[in-house]
């Protein structure tokens, strides 16, 4: 396996690391020993596909889709890419990303940069693996009509994926996350159903962390009426808890280990809320196995990371794959599917 020397990447600022990071991964990817087998407890079968196990990366590191394959060669059961937008477009103005290395967390203000649906298209065809890679879907800041943004979006991306992400929780696009109330998300997700119907492939929300009691209500009514079929909970957060690193003031959205708590926490109720209407993947401060086993527990069928990624290395993945069967191993469970919604 590849090493990236992570060590020496977090000496890097952190917009740069994470650019020679991707550099490296198009550059080697091809060339990666493929990963050991899966300890076949950790297969999952979710919304009409197969993952060798739970563990996904977190839209956020490959807007472009650039290096999907070389990333499942660290070991993830399946990697979602972007945020894609129908535009290319230079996001908010630079630094934008911070390590909070002292609070495990990172704070980011990226603003969806990205080169657009076609420089992601042209990259999906050029792939070489066969992993499962969705793709998360977004508007341009400047968009007049953010639901035709989505829908040309998706028109021109689902082909190419294996599942499709629909980004309506970001901080960092002023006004976006007002697609979450219930009427803009019903006539939204409504359009990108009847936008599938000639391929069905799966249409998954993203959600953000910090909704009230009724607008969780909310979107699981629009959710479970809608034809979806899966619930990522949740994006990053804009509440601040008491943190440690001097960035701890940035503006922006922030994840890692402070968004753990609030993110299971609502994994939880949205998992109460919907009874298996749709699958739920659990993300949001998981660094380890336990924190994954912890999501699953809380009602996630799948579970994905980026932060910890950033500030661990790539080693990280098999870790937290020995870990989860060691608490399969622990408590009895025959295979990962089987502590589902168990509780803590």
């Amino acid at each position: 396996m590849i090493d990236f020397s992570a060590a020496l990447l977090r000496h890097l600022p952190a917009e740069t690391a994470h650019d020679v990071s991707l550099k490296l991964a198009r550059a080697a990817g091809p060339f990666m020993p493929p990963p050991a087998p899966d300890d076949p407890r950790l297969a999952v079968s979710a919304f009409g596909l197969s993952f060798p196990n739970p563990v996904g990366l977190a839209a956020g590191f490959d807007k472009n889709a650039a290096v999907p394959d070389a990333m499942a060669q660290f070991g993830f059961g399946f990697v979602e890419c972007g945020t894609v937008t129908p535009r290319p477009q230079t996001g908010n103005p630079q630094p934008r990303l911070f390590r909070l290395a002292e609070d495990g967390a990172v704070i980011n203000r990226m603003g969806f940069n990205n080169g657009g649906m076609e420089a992601a298209a042209a990259n999906l065809q050029r792939r070489w693996g066969r992993g499962v890679v969705g793709i998360n879907i977004g508007a341009n800041k400047d968009s007049e009509d953010r639901a035709a943004d989505y829908e040309k979006t998706f028109a021109r991306l689902a082909p190419l994926a294996d599942y499709v992400t629909v980004n309506v929780s970001s901080p960092n696009t002023p006004g976006l996350r007002g697609l979450q109330n219930r009427d803009e998300l019903t006539g939204l997700l409504g359009k990108l159903v009847a936008l599938r119907a000639a391929r069905k492939i799966p249409l998954l929300l993203k959600i953000a962390p910090d909704l009230d009691e009724k607008a969780q209500d909310d979107i699981a009514d629009v959710v479970r009426g809608s034809g979806i079929e899966g619930l990522i909970v949740s994006n990053t957060t804009i509440a601040r808890p008491a943190l440690k690193s001097p960035h701890a003031s940035e503006s922006g959205g922030l994840s890692g280990k402070p968004l753990f708590e609030p993110s299971t926490r609502m994994l939880a109720a949205m998992h109460a809320r919907l009874n298996g209407a749709v699958t739920l993947i659990g993300v949001g401060g998981i660094a380890s196995g336990a924190d994954a086993y912890a999501k699953i527990r809380a009602g996630a069928t799948l579970v994905q990371l980026y932060s910890a990624l950033a500030l661990q290395g790539p080693g990280l993945v098999q870790r937290i794959k020995k870990e989860l069967s060691a608490c399969l191993a622990r408590d009895g469970f025959a295979r990962i599917t089987d502590a589902v919604g168990k509780g803590a």
